[in-house]
């Protein structure tokens, strides 16, 4: 069977593109989402101008996650943990170069029939031209005009936000269906599947809505793994997949039940058992809690556990191991940090334990609560899912068993309510986007270095960065420490980060071999995902680190740095909230 994912990269480098490695899922210096949820948001400062140590052609595989569509997985297309394919040009090959490969991958590599394909561009606007070059160049290499669509700005039109570089793309479609193939394509027709896109960044829109041409004009196109491999294979549901095939069999042997009849329940443990090992596995060792991505894992592993349930899967079986082990073997060779089993396993173990302790309480608290009524109405339905992670099935469970009524309306508005309210907050809280290096934020990143190296002297080398967050407003740190600081100690690494910012000592950037920067012992976070030439930032004879981001000349323009916050993220992780005043 063919490896989708080694034919592309072996394609693209055969036109002169670097392989660059998988990012790990937890982004560096970006404080914009949770998750890297695309191939190019790694690139990110590649793609706004910073030249990229593997050259101007980069193609890779991308561990991505992405949650928007949480409550969708269970169908036969969405997941919460996929892998992207990609590849780019940094102000190098541009449209006719980059469809041409796509083209050729498609038909050539993958022996698509070119009558299954189909084709989106941009119409154009008042401000920015229909996108003819692209139209004609599919038209070129063979799809006829019945098939190509041009689509406006919500369709085939990409933008980094307000004042930022933007360009129209051009989708790739598929016609997943034995029928005839429409000899016109409408890409309101669900037979007919996105497989790639090609994104090409070629003006800039300022704050006015001015737009002008970029000076370098970069294309960014992503495939996604788990649909293409479907696409190929001839199955209209991902997890017949060979991707999936293997685990879905495994949980009907483990559960002694089809897959048909079954499927919404045994894909979404399939899909949140993927995403917690990967999530597990990440070096930024995240682990179940009550916020940000800790949360996300907590939610993926409990949520597993209640379609486990439902299967009538012994819950305090190795169940989630043995899922959990498959994935493992599957893509070690492609991802090592997956080789770390047992503390991948202990996670799941843990908060599987944690989650049947909170299941008993909730069921003491339902139990409680029909002293006092007849009826679970929405808000207690909402309660008992806020308050003691009681799912709203089992509440209606539960209800159904002693011949109660649940107001299930009243629930699903009291969620969509909390939704909404948690989007606006991750908004705030996750501001920034593809331009987040404002000043203030390119000072915080400098002050995280300076707060990396002060706790080491104060409460030893053992301490290092094991996450970071940072927006206009604060800079966020966590790191290993089996003890809350005392207020001595928050004071001693606040007075060591101001004497060193009113030496206002050289902010130093060199470039060197990977190999030459763990020689001189320069602090890395994530080594595997650094090419082969890193840049190193030496801040005096105190702080040696690898970085990307962006940096100030000198740790005299940073301001004040005040600790407002020292609290635990998670078992013997602290967290830091700092500003600069």
């Amino acid at each position: 069977m063919m490896n989708i994912r080694e034919e592309y990269i072996k394609y693209f480098e055969n036109k002169g593109h670097r392989q660059i490695p998988s990012s790990p899922i937890v982004p560096e210096n970006d404080p914009t989402v949770l998750f890297n949820t695309a191939g190019m948001q790694p690139l990110i400062p590649y793609l706004m101008g910073q030249k990229h140590p593997y050259g101007k052609r980069l193609c890779d595989y991308q561990k991505c996650v992405r949650l928007t569509d949480l409550e969708e997985i269970g169908d036969k297309t969405h997941h919460t943990f996929f892998e992207m394919l990609g590849n780019w040009s940094l102000g190098d090959y541009f449209k006719e170069e980059s469809i041409s490969y796509s083209f050729e991958f498609l038909t050539k590599v993958l022996n698509i029939p070119v009558e299954k394909l189909a084709v989106t561009v941009f119409k154009g606007d008042d401000k920015i031209p229909k996108d003819e070059v692209s139209a004609k160049t599919w038209m070129d290499l063979g799809i006829k005009r019945e098939k190509i669509a041009y689509l406006g700005k919500e369709d085939n039109f990409w933008s980094a936000g307000d004042a930022s570089p933007c360009g129209p793309d051009t989708e790739i479609f598929y016609f997943r269906s034995d029928e005839e193939v429409p000899s016109k394509f409408d890409p309101s027709d669900d037979r007919w599947v996105e497989i790639w896109n090609n994104v090409f960044m070629e003006y800039y829109i300022d704050e006015k809505g001015k737009v002008s041409e970029l000076s370098q004009k970069n294309v960014d196109t992503g495939m996604g793994l788990e649909r293409i491999v479907s696409v190929i294979e001839n199955v209209d549901d991902n997890y017949q997949s060979s991707i999936w095939k293997d685990v879905i069999d495994l949980i009907c042997e483990i559960s002694s039940k089809p897959y048909e009849g079954n499927e919404k329940a045994m894909r979404i443990i399939a899909d949140h058992i993927r995403t917690a090992t990967f999530i597990s596995a990440d070096p930024a060792k995240i682990k179940p809690s009550n916020t940000d991505r800790g949360y996300i894992l907590r939610r993926l592993i409990r949520r597993s556990i209640r379609y486990a349930k439902e299967l009538g899967i012994d819950i305090n079986s190795d169940y989630d191991k043995k899922v959990s082990s498959i994935i493992i073997d599957k893509y070690e060779k492609y991802y090592p940090e997956l080789k770390d089993r047992d503390y991948i396993f202990n996670i799941l173990k843990e908060e599987k334990q944690k989650f049947s302790k909170t299941l008993e309480k909730g069921l003491r608290e339902f139990e409680k609560i029909l002293k006092h009524s007849n009826d679970i109405t929405g808000d207690i339905a909402f309660k008992l899912y806020d308050t003691y992670g009681f799912p709203i099935e089992l509440t209606i469970e539960e209800a159904k068993r002693r011949n109660l009524k649940v107001d299930e309306k009243g629930f699903h508005e009291r969620f969509k309510n909390h939704q909404e309210k948690s989007r606006t907050a991750s908004k705030g809280m996750f501001k920034g986007g593809l331009l987040g290096h404002s000043e203030i934020e390119t000072k915080y990143h400098t002050a995280t270095h300076l707060l990396n190296a002060a706790l080491k002297q104060v409460i030893g080398n053992e301490s290092c960065q094991l996450g970071s967050n940072i927006n206009t407003e604060r800079l966020r740190f966590d790191f290993p420490c089996d003890h809350k600081l005392t207020d001595e100690e928050k004071i001693k690494v606040e007075n060591l980060v101001n004497r060193w910012i009113e030496e206002d000592i050289p902010v130093i950037k060199k470039q060197m071999s990977k190999k030459e920067a763990l020689l001189s012992g320069a602090e890395c976070r994530f080594i595997e995902k650094y090419p082969d030439i890193v840049t190193v930032y030496y801040i005096g004879d105190f702080s040696k680190e690898l970085c990307g981001g962006p940096h100030v000349k000198s740790t005299g323009k940073l301001g004040h740095f005040k600790i407002k916050k020292e609290q635990s993220s998670s078992s013997g992780v602290r967290r830091i909230k700092a500003i600069l005043e």
